[in-house]
């Protein structure tokens, strides 16, 4: 298993280590002691998993305190451009964000802290799988709209197909007001 630190503290990409032949494939996808000695020390409490059509776009999304949710995220079959935001208000990469290309053909994974937004785009028919280390709350869902014009992230798809959920979500600017960080 190899680590792969992005810009943003925290935030990792995971590539397992995977073992093919011509049966096929294995790889541990998780493995606590594995996980705590790459300094990767939480714990899981609920796993999902999705089915999205090439060019649907769901995101951007996270539960407020203090029901945040580190999740780790990767594409089980297809490929998807994930995306993660920063928005720990005292991180220095507050307001950043991390475009990681999910491939369902090697397996990479993504590790995204508490205190992020997070997002994807489905480049091919994906079944997308998470495991979150907090509950979903309902009470504390919230998001920031995927076309936020002070993002500006390309999210490498051509007219997205998206929720109605996600087209009503408030921008950057509105989210940083509402917090009290503008």
């Amino acid at each position: 298993m190899v680590i792969r630190k992005t810009k943003i503290e925290g935030l990792v990409e995971i590539i397992p280590s995977v073992f093919k032949d011509e049966r096929g494939y294995f790889f541990e996808l998780y493995q606590s002691e594995k996980f705590a000695g790459l300094g990767l020390n939480m714990t899981f409490v609920q796993d999902n998993q999705s089915f999205s059509k090439k060019n649907v776009l769901r995101g951007l999304h996270f539960q407020n305190a203090p029901y945040r949710q580190g999740k780790l995220v990767m594409a089980v079959t297809g490929k998807v451009v994930d995306i993660a935001v920063d928005l720990r208000n005292d991180s220095p990469t507050f307001g950043q964000y991390e475009k990681i290309l999910l491939d369902g053909r090697t397996h990479n994974m993504i590790y995204i802290p508490e205190g992020f937004a997070h997002g994807f785009a489905a480049l091919e028919d994906s079944v997308f799988f998470y495991k979150c280390t907090s509950f979903y709350n309902k009470a504390a869902d919230n998001g920031i709209r995927w076309d936020d014009p002070e993002l500006n992230i390309d999210w490498g798809v051509n007219r997205p197909v998206i929720s109605g959920k996600d087209r009503s979500l408030p921008t950057f600017a509105e989210f940083k007001r509402k917090v009290g960080l503008t």
